[in-house]
């Protein structure tokens, strides 16, 4: 199994997506090890606890270097960006080429990159008038959402919709069902090339 980390910067439902998927058995590769926020009150942290997982705060000043020993120290082999919303540089990026995957709630190359997050994703698609949009997985690189696609699904879009209620419906028949799909099947390729 290799040891994980989620990295989260809200209420983590799409870490509860992990955390249900690995309860049902369908992560055997993937061992939920570490929860990390750059936001001290996040919900996720107490997500986390719940399940018995270790959830720690880590502040903003030297954040990267933190997260790094604390990364080491738990023996991280996976980095999941579960509604993260710090940017990370370009060197961390590098140094886990390969090992760290982010979830977006759109169909990447639309409605990604800087400032693109949250509700303004949906807000942004509606405004276009888009049919469909959903959510995709890809590896994290030094540019926002700029890295190679891991996994997407597709979502239609109602009339009437708002960006709340588009923003539920990416995450019950996108997001929750694909993150811990692609979770796996990296994990998976990382264990094979030991």
């Amino acid at each position: 199994m290799v040891r994980t980390a989620v990295l989260v910067s809200g209420g983590g439902t799409n870490l509860q997506a992990l955390i249900d998927a690995a309860g049902r058995g369908e992560l055997p590769h993937v061992s939920l090890a570490l929860v990390a926020s750059d936001k001290a009150g996040a919900f996720a942290l107490e997500r986390a606890k719940r399940a018995g997982i270790r959830a720690e705060y880590v502040e903003k000043d030297g954040f990267e270097a933190k997260l790094e020993a604390l990364l080491a120290s738990e023996g991280i082999g996976l980095i999941v960006l579960a509604g993260f919303l710090k940017i990370l540089s370009g060197g961390f990026t590098r140094r886990w080429a390969g090992r760290i995957i982010n979830i977006h709630p759109s169909l990447i190359p639309s409605f990604c990159g800087a400032g693109f997050y949250g509700l303004r994703v949906h807000a942004a698609a509606l405004a276009r008038g888009v049919k469909v949009t959903g959510a995709t997985v890809h590896y994290v690189n030094e540019i926002p959402d700029g890295g190679e696609i891991i996994a997407q699904r597709a979502v239609e879009v109602l009339p009437g919709d708002t960006p709340e209620i588009l923003q539920r419906r990416v995450m019950e028949r996108a997001e929750w069902l694909i993150l811990p799909e692609a979770a796996e099947a990296v994990a998976a390729k990382l264990e094979g090339s030991k």
